[in-house]
């Protein structure tokens, strides 16, 4: 196997990746979206394309079946459906892993040939509301700027983004910009300290959904001191005075900043021509996203501040493939390739193009109102397309009830057992990452291959294979003959010559005659163009709208709660997880917690918190830091209930959505919490994949086998039995120690002298090295040696991964610190931590900011 050239999978920074013949994986540094940098996961991709846990043949009600069978059931039930229920009775779920070409077949056949818009996607939850702004402001759905724009600028304002841990290779992108120009200015606005605000020169903390309040603040402030740009906007923007007007009507001290951090960014920004406003998820997930986005853009458009090098606001976007999937329509309002639904011309030359029978006419189901119609009976047949909406969905329990009421249920996937696929009729084998071909559009509108560089496992097929032939069966063969994806390529940059006649932005005859094969990463229109430096906009007058937004009444619950991300984990964890290193940094479901609320409920280190809503409740480790505000919870979204008992995140997040965008509001959920008191805790570390038995579990690969965290309100009455039965260790030989003093019992069972399961209980939180004991698992350690639960003396304890890419523990650090490594660049020249893709950087400077005291003691 030569060199193969290809894009990571994960987030939207679409990172360039060289896949060598011996199966090593590094960034390219020819891609001009990373330059050779990969973040964590990135790194980690050889270790998450193994067939374990692989789909690799149809199953029909949990029976394996073959694909003729398969396929002919879905298009006989969805055909029927559609007969008996008309069009608007089935519906299509699809995902921003699918790559440019599956979006584009999967869009054709629901949109004009069964003629409904009922064909959503998962990033409907990342990215709708930047949508629905730029549309408002621009008249399309136009990212104006390009990644060179980060460095060009003078004041880079981070709203809503941790983007160390989110888009780790745009932060590095950054962190060396301002190494280079140590005048640059960065400013994090955050309800959280995150490892983001470690790189800036001034974090605001804002309210939650504060963010409307703020930019309205600062366009006032613009406009009262003179520097709103005149000429510019009574060229090429309409709306000024009525947007002008509503700012000054709202109360910047609503975004929860005091009047001397307002009159520091007010004064900053005023004065830095040169300013890129970045923003994602803190932005878009909320119930107020899109009047947000346009807050931002009317400070940009006020001051012209917009379509030149290091200047204009900047969406990225979460999803490896968000971007394609808006460019062919792929979400529930949109017509592929940027044509407007509602346009009954644009609407007749999709139809024209693609010859089809019919044409949707409005609007589809937006995903949130998708599953609630599957809820209320109205969706008869649904298919959804490589995502797991059971858990990624705000109310998660309610969507798992919902898509169950589906009479007919269909799941594309790679993966075997997930929370959604648990609950389809059909499962078809797709195929992964690796695997196949096609393209993906980044943040910046660069359009790269993915290419194949496995065989694809026997059973397993690309997803606009299994559209297309479901298509066929439908008796739509003849618009869905596809033989690869470089034909669904040249018909998607074809549409867009047949559609040149339409005032749009995307405009792809930069791709009309390139070699697919050879296809090289290449913005649309062109590469290095940044849009609106004419002036010229999309509405039908050529100007921009500044939108006129108030800001939100806000509430002040007990708790606020904000999801998120992990550094080294993606969305639901099926592709990640799979890697034992880069599940060491963070193993289980966390809440972070503010030590004041923590005293006050009676938290102490290691203890568990069940955090509640009127949707259900979560059991979550708490994480005591002053990174999060009083008054405020962050959890991340990764755990599933194939993974944990009860830390699933979205099964207390409410179905509240932004009224423009049908974005959910995953970033502001009212909840309540309280210390869960369990009868006894738990930790085990096993050979063979755990069960979790507990009120409170969570499951995680490590290096030698398996990881759970436990606890629960029951005791056991047979403890061998009970870490047998969690362990997976019906057989072998059992040393058990108790200590009825302390509560503690530790069991270790072992086969032919190898340890194959350590198990630890105890009435508080299990002391034990969590590393250490994960390593004892396959040696010939003694027994009671290993029951001690910590490092041999001359195998020291490496601590809590804190770099994943080089396995580098806290202790490991805390040595080398004690030995002279006293900053950050020393750490990483004697340990390696931080030097790939650097995202750890912010951890290891906050370690070293925890020790400076007694260093400096010394």
């Amino acid at each position: 196997m030569s060199l193969t050239r290809t894009t990571c999978p994960y987030c939207g920074v679409g990172c360039g990746v060289l896949v060598d013949a011996d199966g090593s994986i590094t960034g390219d540094p020819d891609h001009p979206a990373n330059f050779g940098r990969l973040c964590s996961k990135g790194a980690a991709l050889g270790e998450t394309i193994d067939l374990a846990g692989r789909l690799l043949h149809p199953k029909i009600n949990g029976d394996q079946s073959d694909w003729d069978t398969a396929l002919d059931l879905v298009a006989q039930k969805f055909s029927a459906t559609i007969a008996e229920h008309g069009p608007d009775s089935v519906a299509f779920y699809a995902s921003g892993q699918l790559l440019t070409e599956d979006y584009y077949v999967a869009n054709k056949l629901m949109k004009g040939f069964i003629g409904a818009a009922n064909i959503d996607t998962n990033s409907r939850l990342c990215m709708a509301s930047s949508v629905a702004g730029h549309k408002r402001a621009f008249g399309t759905d136009t990212v104006p700027g390009t990644y060179a724009d980060l460095e060009e600028a003078d004041l880079i304002v981070l709203v809503g983004s941790n983007l160390a841990w989110c888009h780790p290779v745009l932060y590095q992108r950054i962190a060396a910009a301002k190494l280079a120009r140590p005048d640059m200015r960065i400013v994090n606005i955050d309800p959280r300290r995150t490892a983001t605000t470690d790189l800036a020169d001034l974090h605001l903390q804002i309210s939650p959904d504060g963010d409307v309040a703020l930019f309205n603040g600062l366009l006032a402030h613009l406009a009262s001191t003179d520097k709103l740009d005149a000429t510019y906007t009574r060229n090429h923007v309409t709306g000024v005075a009525e947007t002008v007007s509503a700012a000054r009507a709202s109360t910047p001290a609503d975004s929860g900043l005091t009047p001397a951090e307002l009159a520091t960014f007010y004064a900053l920004w005023a004065q830095t021509p040169r300013v890129v406003t970045v923003y994602s998820q803190g932005v878009n997930q909320s119930a107020s996203g899109t009047d947000k986005v346009n807050a931002i853009l009317n400070c940009h458009l006020a001051t012209g501040r917009i379509g030149k090098p290091g200047m204009g606001p900047f969406s990225v976007t979460g999803q490896p493939n968000a971007m394609g999937g808006r460019e062919v329509g792929g979400l529930a309002n949109m017509l592929a390739n940027h044509l407007e639904l509602g346009n009954p011309d644009h609407r007749q030359a999709v139809q024209r193009f693609w010859g089809s029978p019919t044409i949707c006419t409005t609007p589809g189901l937006k995903a949130v109102d998708l599953f609630q119609a599957c809820a209320d009976g109205k969706i008869k047949a649904l298919w959804i397309m490589s995502t797991n909406p059971a858990v990624s969905l705000p109310d998660a329990d309610g969507v798992a009830a919902a898509i169950a009421k589906v009479p007919f249920v269909v799941t594309s996937d790679i993966i075997e057992k997930t929370d959604t696929n648990n609950l389809a009729d059909v499962l078809l084998p797709a195929t992964g990452w690796g695997e196949k071909d096609g393209t993906v559009t980044n943040s910046e509108r660069r359009i790269s291959r993915q290419r194949a560089f496995l065989a694809a496992p026997s059973g397993a097929r690309p997803d606009w294979q299994i559209i297309s032939d479901v298509a066929a069966r439908m008796g739509h063969a003849s618009a869905f003959a596809y033989k690869n994806p470089s034909e669904i390529f040249a018909e998607y940059v074809a549409l867009d010559g047949a559609a040149s006649q339409f005032s749009r932005d995307l405009d792809l005859s930069v791709f009309a005659d390139a070699d697919y094969a050879q296809l090289i990463p290449t913005q649309w229109p062109r590469n290095d163009h940044r849009f609106f430096s004419d002036g010229a906009f999309y509405h039908p007058d050529g100007r921009a709208r500044m939108v006129p937004v108030t800001a939100p009444v806000l509430t002040k619950p007990r708790f606020a709660l904000n999801t998120g991300r992990n550094r080294d984990q993606w969305h639901t964890m099926t592709r990640s997880g799979k890697s034992a290193r880069l599940g060491a940094h963070l193993a289980e479901p966390y809440v972070e917690i503010h030590p004041a609320d923590a005293t006050e409920l009676g938290v102490r280190a290691g203890h568990l918190i069940s955090v509640e809503s009127i949707y259900g409740r979560t059991i979550l480790r708490a994480l005591i830091t002053p990174r999060i505000a009083q008054g405020q919870l962050f959890a991340p979204m990764h755990w599933t209930r194939q993974r944990s008992t009860s830390g699933l995140i979205n099964r207390i997040t409410a179905p509240v959505t932004d009224p423009h965008s049908g974005q959910p509001a995953l970033k502001a959920g009212c909840v309540s919490a309280k210390v869960f008191k369990p009868k006894w805790y738990g930790f085990a570390a096993t050979k063979t994949e755990p069960v979790a038995r507990a009120e409170y579990a969570a499951i995680a690969r490590t290096q030698t086998g398996w990881q759970i965290e436990l606890a629960s309100g029951k005791i056991p009455t047979d403890w061998e039995a009970t870490a047998r039965a969690i362990c997976g260790q019906a057989q072998g030989e059992v040393s058990i120690h108790t200590d009825p003093a302390t509560g503690t019992i530790r069991v270790a069972i072992t086969s032919n002298g190898e340890i194959t399961a350590l198990f630890f209980a105890s009435s508080d939180p299990v002391i034990v090295s969590r590393s250490c004991v994960v390593e004892l698992i396959g040696t010939q350690t003694p027994p009671l040696v290993a029951l001690a639960g910590r490092a041999a003396t001359d195998q020291p304890d490496a601590g809590v991964k804190i770099c994943a890419c080089f396995n580098v523990g806290r202790n490991t650090l805390l040595r080398a610190v004690t030995k002279g490594a006293r900053s950050v660049a020393a750490l990483g020249e004697v340990t390696c931590a931080g030097t790939n893709c650097g995202s750890c950087k912010p951890e290891i400077a906050a370690l070293l900011a925890e020790v400076s005291l007694p260093l400096a003691a010394e």
